[in-house]
Order: C-alpha cells, then sequence, then structure tokens
C-alpha cells in the first residue's frame, strides 16, 4: 500500500441543538480544555470544538440526538486521581469497568449522555 495513517485528528460527539453552554462548562470548565474556534463556513451549524492534546473534540449538532452509550472517546490523561477528584468535586457520576493492564481508567457521560472514558497509562 503507498497510503499510511499518521493519527487521529479529532473525534465529534453528537448533542441536540442549543448544547453549546453546557459543553463549555463541562468540556472548558470541568475539564479545562482550551475552545478552538470552528471555521466560520461551520459556525451556522452550532456545536462547538476544544483542543485535547493534540487533537480536537467537535460537538456537533445531530437533529433526533440519542446520545452514545456503548461507542465512546478514550482520553488519556495525567494525573487521573485529580481529574477523578475535580469530577466528584463537581458531582460527575464515575462509572467504574473492569480494569485494563498497564492502566487506570473510569467513564462518565458528558452533559448529553455521551459516554467517556478516562485513562491513565501505568508507568
Amino acid at each position: 500500500m503507498s497510503f499510511s495513517f499518521k493519527g487521529i485528528d479529532h473525534i465529534q460527539l453528537a448533542a441536540q441543538e442549543g448544547c453549546e453552554d453546557q459543553a463549555r462548562v463541562f468540556y472548558g470548565e470541568i475539564l479545562g480544555l482550551k475552545e478552538i474556534p470552528k471555521p466560520e463556513n461551520l459556525q451556522k451549524r452550532g456545536g462547538c470544538w476544544f483542543q485535547c492534546g493534540n487533537q480536537e473534540i467537535h460537538i456537533g449538532i445531530q437533529e433526533g440526538f440519542v446520545p452514545a452509550k456503548k461507542a465512546h472517546p478514550g482520553l488519556v490523561v495525567e494525573n487521573l486521581a485529580e481529574l477523578r477528584e475535580n469530577l466528584l468535586k463537581h458531582e460527575i457520576i464515575i462509572k467504574e469497568e473492569p480494569p485494563i493492564e498497564g492502566r487506570t481508567r473510569f467513564f462518565v457521560d458528558d452533559p448529553f449522555g455521551n459516554r467517556i472514558e478516562f485513562l491513565e497509562f501505568l508507568k
């Protein structure tokens, strides 16, 4: 093959119309991700974008939105214990799952019901 994959540029999570303020609180204020501007030609669609390491998380508007309960992004975190404390302080429910060797992890639902995994690789 003459092509090769280089990584993931972004993930998109869906939400209902008018979700932007809640997205900014959860992804921006609680998780501490920096909001980045959407391209002007896409702004009329609604939603908002956030920087997550070298990748982006796009919150997009979906008509007839139903949250993803199984499909999810797995976000690598440095100091997962501190993130857990911050989420609990904001009354975010933490969902434990069976461990995976070499990493610690937990799940939460974003304000729209989408499943999000946070994990940290053990050293």
